[in-house]
């Protein structure tokens, strides 16, 4: 249930609901928008509860039953819509007016997310294929759809770790797994001496075990064949663990990256 103030409520109705429509939405392209958006079925029955059915009044039930980060990425993304309707219909207004508007879907995604440092999953080279990825991947979760992108979350944390060893001139064998990257790259930063604490080595050999179960969460909870997928509750636990993590070591980059390509003679084994 979104956690909205009676305004703002009403700020969400006077923009976007007039005599039961919704902008200038069909009912097909309306239930395909909110498809789009969220992954929900605007014709279920719970939206139409109590109500006529009409599309405004579907759009006020599922913004009073879903939860703030659905309802915040439906609004943001009615927001182009909403302007566009307005300068058609000869009401340009300026970012001055819409400004409780979208002060209302910025509280809702930023206080919301479900996977922290999602933000976090960004590509680090020019490639565009990467790009991509960290970009379907980060939609995923915009759509509160974390179990979908497993195995494209493991592909970006191997080429994210393949990029980082080749920044440090790590030898990597052929196929190497993420769990092999992520050994041979932490060692190579703690050769550097980038760990301050011993606390911070615990935690990031304890997420060695993390990465190594990881393979098999591809191979077999996932889309990357054909399985029986994991739940969404602990999908959002691995989100969380992997993002964390690739924000931890971004941050370790960025304050380190005068020393990013020193030349380390480690000795794998060790790990």
């Amino acid at each position: 249930m979104a956690n909205l103030s009676y305004q703002e409520n009403k700020i969400i109705k006077d923009n976007l609901v007039q005599a039961g429509y919704v902008l200038n939405f069909s009912n097909p392209s309306f239930n395909d928008f909110i498809y789009d958006v969220t992954g929900l079925n605007a014709d279920d029955p719970k939206y139409s509860e109590n109500n006529s059915g009409s599309k405004g009044q579907r759009l006020l039930k599922f913004v009073e039953l879903e939860s703030d980060y659905t309802v915040g990425l439906l609004l943001k993304a009615l927001f182009e819509e909403l302007v566009n309707f307005n300068n058609q219909q000869g009401r340009a207004r300026d970012a001055n007016y819409y400004s409780l508007y979208t002060k209302i879907f910025n509280r809702l995604i930023t206080g919301a997310s479900v996977v922290e440092h999602i933000d976090a999953i960004q590509a680090i080279n020019d490639d565009k294929d990467f790009h991509s990825l960290a970009k379907l991947i980060r939609e995923s979760i915009e759509k509160n759809q974390p179990e979908a992108a497993l195995d494209r979350l493991h592909t970006y944390t191997i080429k994210f770790l393949k990029e980082l060893c080749e920044l440090h001139k790590i030898t990597l064998i052929k196929d190497e797994t993420v769990n092999g990257l992520f050994g041979k790259y932490i060692k190579a930063i703690r050769e550097k001496g980038f760990l301050e604490s011993s606390m911070a080595e615990k935690i990031v050999q304890f997420s060695f075990q993390i990465m190594d179960a990881f393979n098999d969460i591809r191979n077999n909870r996932s889309y990357a064949h054909d399985n029986q997928i994991l739940n969404y509750d602990e999908s959002v636990l691995i989100f969380s663990n992997i993002s964390s993590m690739v924000k931890f070591i971004q941050a370790v980059e960025a304050k380190n990256k005068s020393k990013a390509v020193e030349e380390v003679d480690t000795d794998w084994g060790q790990f």
